[in-house]
């Protein structure tokens, strides 16, 4: 997943992405824990891609809610 693709997406769908990689890392962790994953590098992956989709969200509801603020300075 890549952070430009991220950026053109509404902060709805982000959220969605957000829950979607939650479940698939709670899944893998559980799959961990079994014994039974496939991958294990998915996991490292799937939890910085969790990481991005996070960031990216904090940063577009801060910019929302400044309302351009900074432009002044």
């Amino acid at each position: 997943m890549d952070a430009k693709d991220l950026r053109g997406m509404e902060p709805a769908e982000l959220a969605e992405k957000e829950k979607q990689l939650k479940q698939e890392v709670f899944n893998l962790r559980f799959q961990l824990a079994t014994g039974r994953v496939e991958n294990p590098m998915k996991i490292r992956q799937t939890r910085r891609d969790l990481a991005r989709v996070k960031t990216i969200l904090h940063q577009k509801t801060a910019a929302g809610g400044s309302g351009g603020a900074r432009e002044g300075s």
